[in-house]
């Protein structure tokens, strides 16, 4: 910490909540207190104080009984969730609904256990106090229901069953579980050492990577990688995981399996010949390789599977650069917000990044062409490996300008609009989490070199035709 640096705390009776009561923040093993706005703080200061506070939304507000990192903070729940765009209208439709404060999200928890390690290398918690935690996620879910090896969308974090994403979408997700073992593989890196308990985490790891039949949601082809798969409905949803979008992870890691791993076939056949996944347009002057969404898609595309994996210096057999891709998909989203043709309040070099996060209509996947005047704090800040001058403007900007609205106890709110004057009260895993991680993989590398240096993780990549200046030669 710079000398000087001045933590205001929030009063004591800031509480979390649970379904078996409340307990203070300041009771929790290696309590992390909640700062509030701290004025003229160096960059270094400030990155700081915001991955620490963004990282208590998985350590203070984890479900109580399994650890998991619930889906939303629950003090203001979301009303609807978004459901699919209608190309015949000018927004998105929306479907109702309310998962509850017992949802707790795989792909988030998968994202807060990364954020876990960033807060014992930064020494905001104990090595042990963390290992202790992660064990008992690890137990829990060992236990939990999956399918074939692979976890559900959301699950109750008391019980361990499957809470249904919809009608049909009530067991496995196979891109949920690939965040979630981006977090378990990565821990099981950092926990190396001889100490009885971290041997035991590694086991715990391993036997659920070992059981996850990724090949199962191949059908036994080579054809198509499906997303869903149901006890009662089968392969019913239909949603094969095509490409361009946030789900290059989970062919990594399927392909990576040491038990059940996919076929280069089906990766090629789903995802690289889709019509989808090549893009090869240029938009304000900046090429974008791949993607079939104009101006490039929401941000979330760049940042959920390069939490662990280290675009730059990555490329494959097709002649993609994805540091150009991911760094260029950003500049893209950026220069739209510079450009505001829909001539929104506060859009600016300083006021920039859309994604899927909340809005005043609820959950939206905000990009280009779903733009509602909504600024998600985690698109631009989750970008800071690739634009870090630009991101460091919107930060200054978040904290110092808008603090007052959007700065709380986990870090900046989901999202806001000040052409609507409408500003989040919630908080989301799968938008905290990367705003830690990404961040810490801009100032240290360290999830990168974690992730990148495991051996199945490499498998994986040369299996698919990667090449990275990571892998063993």
């Amino acid at each position: 910490m710079s000398k000087g640096l001045l933590f205001f705390l929030f009063a004591l009776s800031a509480t979390w909540c649970s379904s078996q009561g409340r307990s203070l923040w300041a009771g929790y093993p290696d309590s992390v207190a909640p700062a509030g706005l701290v004025r003229g703080l160096g960059d270094s200061a400030l990155l700081d104080l915001v991955q620490r506070q963004t990282f208590r939304y998985f350590w203070h507000y984890a479900h109580p009984v399994s650890g998991l990192a619930r889906e939303r903070d629950q003090a203001v729940r979301a009303e609807y969730y978004w459901d699919f765009i209608n190309e015949a209208e000018d927004e998105p439709n929306f479907s109702k609904g309310s998962f509850g404060e017992e949802a707790c999200a795989i792909g988030g928890s998968g994202f807060g256990i990364l954020s876990t390690l960033v807060a014992v290398q930064r020494g905001w918690i104990g090595r042990d106090t963390a290992l202790r935690r992660l064990v008992k996620m690890a137990d829990f879910l060992i236990k939990a229901d999956c399918y074939h090896g692979i976890y559900p969308h959301f699950m109750n974090g008391a019980t361990g069953r499957t809470i249904p994403f919809g009608r049909l979408d009530d067991g496995a997700d196979i891109v949920e579980t690939s965040y979630l073992f981006m977090g378990l593989l990565c821990a099981r890196a950092y926990f190396s050492g001889p100490d009885p308990l971290e041997r035991y985490f590694r086991n715990r790891v391993s036997q659920m990577w070992e059981a996850a039949n990724w090949n199962w949601h191949a059908k036994g082809d080579s054809t198509r990688l499906y997303w869903h798969w149901s006890p009662a409905n089968d392969f019913d949803m239909n949603f094969p995981v095509y490409g361009y979008d946030e789900a290059l992870i989970t062919y990594i890691l399927a392909a990576a399996s040491p038990v059940h791993p996919i076929s280069r076939q089906v990766y090629e056949n789903c995802w690289v010949k889709s019509a989808g996944w090549k893009n090869g347009k240029s938009y304000y002057g900046i090429p974008l390789p791949l993607g079939n969404f104009e101006k490039g898609g929401p941000l979330f595309f760049e940042q959920y599977t390069y939490m662990g994996i280290d675009p730059n210096g990555l490329t494959d057999d097709h002649g993609t650069d994805y540091a150009q891709q991911t760094r260029n998909h950003t500049l893209i989203n950026r220069a739209y917000c510079l450009e505001n043709p829909k001539k929104f309040k506060g859009y600016g070099e300083n006021c920039w990044g859309l994604t899927a996060g909340d809005s005043y209509k609820g959950y939206v996947a905000h990009c280009p062409e779903v733009d509602l005047g909504v600024i998600q704090p985690t698109a631009s800040l989750s970008s800071f490996p690739y634009t870090p001058a630009f991101s460091m403007q919107a930060l200054r900007h978040f904290y110092e300008d808008l603090g007052p609205r959007i700065w709380g106890e986990y870090g900046f709110a989901d999202g806001f609009s000040e052409t609507r004057n409408w500003y989040a009260k919630s908080y989301l895993a799968i938008d905290q989490g990367p705003i830690v991680v990404m961040i810490e993989n801009y100032r240290s590398a360290m999830i990168w070199k974690l992730f990148m240096q495991i051996p199945e993780v490499q498998q994986g990549l040369q299996r698919l035709g990667f090449r990275s200046k990571w892998m063993s030669k």
